[in-house]
């Protein structure tokens, strides 16, 4: 089968928003599809899709930070880039701890978007060819050690750093290292892109 065309997702409840992003899209010649709200995108989305998402911080229903999280647990490697206003900037910080690609503060400029999304296909391209390497992911795996197993285990659940050190009964400090030297050693980019190598291993992280 061929492959997918690569399509910017906009999600944002405002309407103006998704005209005015669909055209400015359209004028450079990437593909895209708008959506009113998080759910809605969740229904549709499949995470096979190459392409990346332009996601609204704050909307009715699920936030923008709600469908980071619930893309990361389905192993979505789709890079997010939130769009915020300036009482949101806290939040988008918050969003980039959890592996979002970027973020822009309303008002932008159409090119700063557009060079960011640019850069997203990228890493989206460049994440997908990674996840298809089945057999280096394997052995990347297995180089892990049997504290790093059990913390990668705990990862690809969602669990935080706090409730990660009690659980193992370390400090959060040991589990930031333990965190970094499995994002290392299995050459992931962002948690929901080690999430798919989990899965694409068919291990549950522990041995």
């Amino acid at each position: 089968m061929p492959a997918a065309t690569p399509t910017v997702f906009v999600v944002d409840d405002d309407e103006g928003v998704r005209n005015s992003l669909r055209f400015l899209l359209n004028s450079v010649g990437l593909p895209s599809r708008t959506l009113p709200s998080a759910s809605e995108f969740l229904r549709i989305y499949q995470v096979d899709q190459p392409g990346c998402l332009v996601l609204d911080v704050r909307m009715p229903g699920m936030s923008g930070l709600e469908l980071q999280r619930q893309l990361n647990l389905l192993g979505a490697v789709i890079p997010v880039i939130f769009i915020t206003g300036h009482g949101d900037v806290p939040m988008a910080v918050e969003a980039m701890q959890h592996g979002a690609f970027d973020f822009l503060q309303k008002p932008f400029r159409d090119q700063d978007l557009i060079h960011r999304i640019q850069r997203a296909l990228e890493r989206d391209s460049h994440s997908r060819a990674a996840l298809a390497e089945h057999s280096k992911i394997r052995q990347r795996l297995d180089s892990l050690t049997p504290r790093e197993h059990e913390v990668l285990a705990l990862m690809v659940r969602g669990m935080p750093n706090k409730v990660m050190a009690a659980e193992l009964g370390v400090s959060q400090r040991t589990v930031e290292i333990h965190r970094a030297r499995v994002m290392e050693k299995s050459g992931a980019g962002s948690l929901a892109q080690l999430v798919r190598m989990v899965l694409g291993a068919g291990s549950a992280g522990t041995h």
